[in-house]
């Protein structure tokens, strides 16, 4: 599994506010979807279960937007390993010509689902998330 990962997003009428474009909490939706779609595609079956994941930030640069009917590839990535319990995850959403209209940076903390506790992020568990 590469530890970067790609979706598709096109802009729906639901999606669209008064300015005529994606709303920004769309974007924010949108940076949640590839996030649990990675997990769900990378993570080891047993870290699933025992797992989950919540944000404590998000830090998002707005350099342009779509309008409904268009779309956008997001990639998420994570440059660094986690330090305790959370780690950063980005994702860059490009528009159809390639250029970089959206890009943010996520924290987000691991908590035990048994416990309900937040937990140290185990090296196996982030290991194939990391270059």
């Amino acid at each position: 599994m590469s530890e970067r990962f790609s979706l598709t997003f096109t802009a729906g009428p639901e999606h669209i506010d008064v300015m005529g474009h994606v709303n920004n909490a769309v974007w924010v939706q949108w940076m949640e979807a590839i996030a649990t779609a990675h997990w769900q595609a990378a993570a080891a079956p047993e870290h699933q279960e025992a797992y989950v994941w919540v944000v404590t930030r998000h830090e998002i640069d707005y350099r342009g937007n779509i309008r409904e009917g268009e779309s956008v590839t997001a990639e998420t990535f994570i440059e660094t390993g986690p330090s305790g319990a959370r780690f950063d995850r980005c994702v860059v959403f490009r528009n159809a010509a390639g250029k970089a209209i959206v890009s943010a940076k996520s924290t987000w903390a691991m908590i035990d689902r048994r416990s309900g506790r937040v937990q140290r992020v185990p090296d196996e568990v982030v290991a194939p998330f990391l270059p």
